[in-house]
């Protein structure tokens, strides 16, 4: 992202009178996530100032300070496994601008699920494919992970810290046929370029 993200870490760049992660953070909170654990990494301070406690959107939020370089994923997520509990929860990338509707996770019965979308321009080989019975698989076709998921902590248990991508835990649960697929055609972008980034402010003025 260039000069955009030289001064802030991109979950603070706004789209319409929110940040990006200020967006997430009220959608789940409409959804009836009241507790939040955010990963902190590349000027994490600036977002736990942005954010605070919640309080003023209704939840309450914990801090899991990764350090620089951050921990990939999966490596956030096994620092972060103190906080979590022993529940399932909903994992949500901070750099994804969507209008995904989080009750149908929140409310849905909380099974390891990945949410799907259709490939994007920057990704047209797609991450994952759906079988007959609702599980994700690594045969085609192939949809594009949204950075939106249910995990349970269990996927994350008896890593040591330290960096760690998700894509191999993944791999290995849907072997085990243990993750759900659930698709999504909605408004979904990955906002990883100053291009995107227009693109999602563009949809956000005409909704």
């Amino acid at each position: 992202m260039g000069a955009l993200t030289a001064m802030q870490p991109k979950p603070l760049l706004t789209i319409g009178d929110r940040s990006l992660i200020e967006h997430h953070v009220v959608r789940l909170a409409a959804s009836g996530v009241d507790e939040l654990v955010i990963n902190l990494s590349y000027r994490g301070s600036e977002i736990r100032k942005r954010l605070g406690d919640g309080n003023r959107f209704g939840v309450s939020i914990e801090y899991s300070e990764e350090g620089e370089p951050p921990l990939e994923t999966a490596g956030g997520i096994v620092q972060a496994l103190p906080m979590l509990g022993e529940q399932p929860f909903v994992l949500v990338n901070s750099d994804v601008y969507t209008d995904f509707d989080f009750r149908v996770l929140v409310d849905g019965p909380r099974v390891p699920t990945l949410v799907l979308v259709p490939n994007p321009p920057h990704n047209t080989q797609g991450d994952f494919g759906i079988d007959g019975g609702g599980y994700v698989t690594a045969a085609a076709p192939l949809s594009t992970y949204a950075g939106v998921a249910v995990f349970d902590p269990r996927l994350f248990a008896g890593f040591p810290p330290g960096r760690r991508k998700l894509k191999p835990l993944l791999d290995a649960a849907i072997a085990r046929r243990e993750l759900k697929a659930l698709p999504f055609s909605g408004v979904w972008l990955d906002v990883g370029t100053p291009e995107r980034l227009e693109e999602a402010r563009a949809l956000a003025e005409r909704s």
